[in-house]
């Protein structure tokens, strides 16, 4: 969920990371005109890298279809999230206040209290810009 749009990951292009032949994280994301949204990041190996690597290839695949902007939405409760994505050049752009409330009519299965006892309410977005590849016209 994000936004209050339900998504179905499946029929998402992703990324797949493998360490030593091992799948060790998966990303999925979906592009709409010039802006890209991270819908999924799963990691199995913290701190080997495959998050930042996912993160890349997703911003790479974006840009080459022309995205100017990667985005994702997180929750409030969220905060490895929110310190692994800021370090890696994100921007918090928003906060959607009591947006998971909306999202938990649609889905459910959304817990009203989320990681380290915080309860689950806002949906926090955060962007990173991409700029064009050195190659592409007009890239400076």
């Amino acid at each position: 969920m994000s936004r209050g749009v339900a998504h179905d990951t499946t029929a998402l292009p992703g990324v797949i990371a493998l360490l030593d032949g091992e799948r060790a994280g998966v990303a999925t994301y979906r592009i709409d005109g010039r802006e890209c949204e991270l819908v999924t990041l799963d990691s199995v190996r913290g701190g080997a890298g495959v998050g930042t690597a996912l993160v890349d290839a997703v911003a790479e695949a974006a840009r080459a279809e022309g995205a100017e902007r990667l985005w994702l939405i997180t929750t409030n409760d969220n905060l490895r999230a929110l310190r692994f994505y800021q370090r890696s050049g994100f921007d918090l752009v928003a906060v959607h206040r009591d947006a998971v409330a909306h999202s938990r009519a649609l889905k459910p299965s959304i817990p009203e209290v989320g990681l380290d006892g915080i309860p689950i309410r806002h949906e926090l977005e955060l962007e990173l810009p991409l700029p064009p590849p050195p190659d592409a016209p007009g890239a400076g």
